[in-house]
């Protein structure tokens, strides 16, 4: 759990003590605390009321916690080095980093500190399964972001994609499998049908292209990909057509 100091404060109000409550509460839970102190801003009385609550917990709990120097780019060298030692002066650290995310450096570092403190797990999953949506789930959305990539401004909310079938094209040599995929796209206006199909069907065939590269990749073989694009009037507010597209 990553905690920022805006995330838990001394008190003003009853409403204030209760999100405090809850902010502890949560933190008995978690297996390492990640404690955010932004480079460009100085260390303060709101900080060390954290950094002191956070001692506790690793005193009761032993609950490891990192303190990450975030936006270490916005500031000069001299500058981060301050900020560190007075982030060491602030408390008893498991480890301590800078770290800045807009620049990229040592983000996988933190990551990595992070998960060094996790208990070890048995599998969640199966270990040659890499999500737990299912197959035809993650096919649709492929298909999805494919379809809106580039209009997403006309067609925010009004794209639905159904998976009708998948199945295995027979006759094939052994070692080389194919799937036929049919796929179907539901717009709910005649206009918006145009924008997904595109000049000529220009647009149709980029977005063919483009999930077929990802089904063939999330299936682990070559595809035929039959897509089709239908018109559902307000299939938004229509209950029966929500039930029958999966919503």
């Amino acid at each position: 759990m990553l905690v920022d100091t805006p995330g838990l404060h001394r008190p003003r109000s009853l409403l204030g003590q209760r999100l405090n409550d809850l902010v502890r509460e949560t933190l008995l839970s978690v297996d390492v605390i990640g404690f955010c102190l932004p480079a460009d801003q100085r260390v303060g009385p709101g900080d060390t009321y954290i950094a002191n609550d956070l001692a506790e917990l690793h005193r009761v709990r032993k609950v490891p916690v990192v303190a990450i120097a975030t936006k270490a780019d916005a500031v000069d060298r001299d500058r981060l080095a301050e900020h560190l030692v007075a982030i060491d002066r602030l408390g008893d650290w498991d480890a301590i980093i800078p770290c800045s995310a807009v620049g990229g450096e040592q983000v996988e570092q933190v990551g990595d500190l992070l998960a060094s403190y996790l208990p070890p797990s048995p599998p969640l999953y199966p270990l040659d399964q890499v999500s737990d949506e299912s197959t035809v789930v993650m096919i649709a959305e492929l298909v999805r972001e494919a379809a809106l990539e580039g209009v997403r401004d006309e067609l925010p909310h009004s794209l639905a994609v159904q998976v009708e079938e998948i199945v295995p094209r027979e006759g094939r040599p052994e070692g080389d499998p194919m799937s036929d995929v049919r796929v179907n796209v539901f717009v709910e206006r005649p206009s918006q049908k145009a924008i997904v199909i595109g000049r000529g069907g220009t647009r149709l065939r980029e977005v063919g292209t483009t999930a077929r590269r990802g089904i063939e990749e999330l299936l682990g073989h070559r595809i035929y990909l039959d897509l089709h694009v239908k018109v559902a009037k307000d299939w938004q507010r229509d209950p029966k057509q929500l039930d029958r597209l999966g919503f």
